[in-house]
């Protein structure tokens, strides 16, 4: 079982959402997204494979969870630098998001 101190170790911080793109280049139909994580953590990209659930459009200015602090990752020919949470369902991945609209890169605690 994972202890307390493992979950610690996660650096979960909320990101908007600036800029998606369909990954092309990827296995499994998904987006490219550009995320805001606020003034200390900046700009990162992260792939996600939500288009099951989400347009390109509505996902413009939506507010994530995201963990910031795992390695980077290389998918087809895109670093993706952040994983994205999400909630697997019978219609596809739905993203974990705030109830209410806090500051870019803040963090889950």
């Amino acid at each position: 079982m994972a202890k307390f101190n493992d979950f610690m170790k996660l650096d979960i911080r909320v990101g908007e959402i600036k800029e998606v793109e369909f990954f092309e280049e990827a296995n499994k139909p998904a987006y490219k997204l550009w995320l805001d994580f606020g003034d200390d953590i900046g700009i990162k990209k992260s792939s996600a494979q939500i288009t099951d659930c989400y347009s390109q459009e509505e996902l413009i200015g939506k507010q994530i969870l995201g963990v910031v602090n795992f390695p980077p990752k290389q998918i087809a020919n895109f670093i993706s630098e952040v994983l994205v949470l999400g909630v697997y369902s019978d219609k596809g991945v739905v993203l974990i998001e705030p109830s209410y609209i806090v500051n870019n890169g803040d963090k889950l605690g």
